[in-house]
């Protein structure tokens, strides 16, 4: 229930499909569950959640509350299920908080993928580069806050991999990204080292198309879409948190799946 918390003053992000029975009733549980949440720490707070002030630093706790929960309970051998080639969603969506048309153009030719904080070796990665190095691929599922879901096939360089050639501190809490969309995220190392995360380079064994964020997106199956960023071209490790995009409007910052 923790990770359908959302806070009071978020954006409402853009609704990629209509409202159908099933997202409805999707909403109807998130409404039950924050009203749920809200009185039970009424209770044990004796704080007035009428009050814009108190309802937020209650629902601060309670996030970050969720998020250690989370995290204590995230297994690293436990792997997300995967599907067949057959499965696969058509056609798969469009996601972000703006529209299609709007998708950043990222052009390969002098793209680099730069690196910095708690790594060792910092030189930028050309996309030749990172396509030279050992390549995993996976078909698992997408799975959006909004309520919908999609299959979809990636191929790419597993991130751990990576951190570990890179010299990154892998004892480090954090690995942060920032993307050409103005898109930000961070995700624990834990999840950084998951054999699922991968830096995604392909869909469906092409060339990873621009509406589904070309040059590279990094897909962690365990974790919901808004921890999925897509158009990055920085990434850094660090001990200091570093938030997200949704997560500093009110989105739980762990985000598991």
């Amino acid at each position: 229930m923790w990770r359908k918390i959302m806070l009071l003053k978020r954006k409402e992000p853009k609704l990629l499909l209509p409202r159908t029975t099933e997202v409805i009733s999707l909403e109807r549980r998130l409404f039950m569950g924050k009203a749920l949440s809200l009185g039970a720490l009424t209770m044990l707070t004796g704080c007035n959640v009428a009050d814009d002030g108190q309802a937020q630093k209650i629902l601060d706790v309670m996030s970050k509350w969720n998020d250690k929960a989370q995290a204590a309970l995230f297994n690293p051998n436990r792997m997300a299920l995967t599907y067949s080639e057959a499965e696969i969603t058509e056609p798969f969506p469009f996601n972000a908080y703006y529209s299609e048309d709007q998708a950043p153009e990222v052009k390969e030719e002098g793209y680099k993928l730069e690196l910095s904080g708690l790594i060792d070796k910092k030189d930028p990665w050309t996309l030749d580069k990172l396509r030279a190095l050992p390549q995993e691929s996976q078909i698992t599922r997408h799975i959006c806050v909004e309520g919908w879901s999609a299959i979809g096939k990636w191929g790419g360089v597993p991130l751990g991999n990576f951190l570990r050639m890179v010299g990154a501190d892998l004892t480090a809490k954090y690995v942060g990204f920032k993307c050409a969309d103005d898109y930000y995220q961070s995700i624990d190392m834990a999840s950084a080292l998951h054999p699922q995360t991968i830096i995604a380079l392909t869909w469906r064994d092409q060339v990873l198309p621009r509406k589904y964020g070309f040059p590279m997106k990094v897909r962690i199956p365990t974790k919901l879409g808004y921890k999925n960023p897509k158009y990055i071209t920085a990434m850094y490790v660090t001990n200091d948190y570093p938030g997200g995009y949704w997560e500093d409007q009110g989105y739980n910052w762990y985000g598991g799946s």
